[in-house]
């Protein structure tokens, strides 16, 4: 299939699925792009290439980052204890919690959102004002005072709240506002022109709104479903082409040497056995029988926002879907993965 025909495939895929949002996708010097429907559905502005997206747990790789890139500037360790890091207290948390801990879903503590009881992140705030949860500081009274979950050290469960934390460990020990440092050090350098850490009531141009269906078949905005300003565990905005600027940036080492990308990228814990998914600090990853990487795997959810991205080291494949509505993102990246 030639470009042409695949990208003519896409666009129909596209409006079979009712997707919402955009791609990008790259394998050797061939790129496929699009975007369909509507950025802002009340005044009709369509989704472009370079519309920016929320991406939602999609940029839990930026938090490992930063935390990577203080551990190469010698300030911390990856066995840094959580109690050394940060000038906050957690009575109730296991005093031998570490960096990597946290990085690898393993430290046990309490999360605010607890993805295996809860599948409804909207229902969080129907009692708690979410126009004032701006900060990573702003989390805290959803779980500093609560009990461990679970064990230290114990298996794999994804957990938000330990990604507050290394938010909270980037801002004492890097001493600035989190977002900001993400910004400076990882987007600035990455060329990633159109990303940020946008507040909901103060979006720039070029910004898709999130989209909820409600049961009668109506269209919501989800203004009223997320914290204002995302952080360390999901919120980011981005566009298609500045995630694969992202990912073009740390394989090439231009955002860490070598030997901590090694790190960043190493397979760690076991998710799902049958099916070789890992867990590494940069997030899920598949592999081969003889436990190589095929794929890093990166995904975000939220109520009105659907991420999905994919990086192939051996293929050097980039595959990026956005989407400004709750699904899509999947079913259209694994119509390009099979044409690619």
């Amino acid at each position: 299939m030639n470009k042409e025909n695949k990208l003519n495939y896409l666009k129909e895929k596209q409006k079979e699925l009712f997707f919402s949002g955009a791609f990008y996708a790259t394998k050797d010097n061939e790129i496929l792009q699009g975007s369909n429907g509507f950025a802002n559905r009340s005044e009709k502005i369509d989704n472009q290439l370079n519309t920016r997206f929320a991406i939602a747990s999609g940029c839990k790789i930026f938090t490992a980052v930063a935390i990577c890139m203080l551990v190469e500037a010698g300030k911390i360790s990856f066995k840094s204890r959580l109690k050394n890091c940060i000038d906050i207290e957690f009575p109730y948390f296991d005093k031998d919690i570490t960096l990597h801990h946290l990085l690898t879903h393993t430290s046990g503590v309490h999360d605010y959102f607890n993805e295996e009881i809860m599948d409804d992140f909207e229902l969080l705030w129907k009692s708690r004002p979410m126009y004032h949860v701006r900060s990573p500081r702003d989390f805290l009274p959803m779980f500093q005072h609560e009990r461990m979950q679970a064990n230290i050290n114990s298996s794999f469960q994804y957990n938000n709240a330990g990604y507050i934390l290394l938010g909270l460990i980037v801002e004492h020990v890097a001493n600035c506002n989190f977002t900001e440092f993400v910004e400076e050090h990882i987007f600035h350098k990455a060329g990633m022109r159109s990303s940020g850490y946008f507040e909901i009531d103060r979006l720039p141009e070029r910004t898709a709104l999130g989209y909820i269906e409600d049961l009668d078949g109506t269209w919501k905005t989800n203004i009223y479903s997320l914290p204002v300003k995302g952080g360390p565990d999901g919120g980011a905005y981005v566009s298609v082409e500045d995630m694969f600027r992202f990912w073009q940036a740390l394989s090439n080492h231009q955002l860490l040497s070598k030997k901590m990308t090694q790190s960043l990228l190493k397979p760690r814990e076991v998710v799902v056995a049958e099916d070789n998914i890992y867990y590494g600090y940069c997030g899920y990853m598949e592999l081969d029988d003889d436990k190589r990487v095929v794929k890093y795997i990166q995904m975000g959810y939220d109520p009105g926002v659907n991420f999905r991205a994919v990086y192939y080291p051996g293929r050097k494949t980039i595959i990026v879907v956005c989407s400004n509505q709750s699904e899509g993102a999947y079913e259209l990246l694994k119509e390009i993965e099979n044409i690619l």
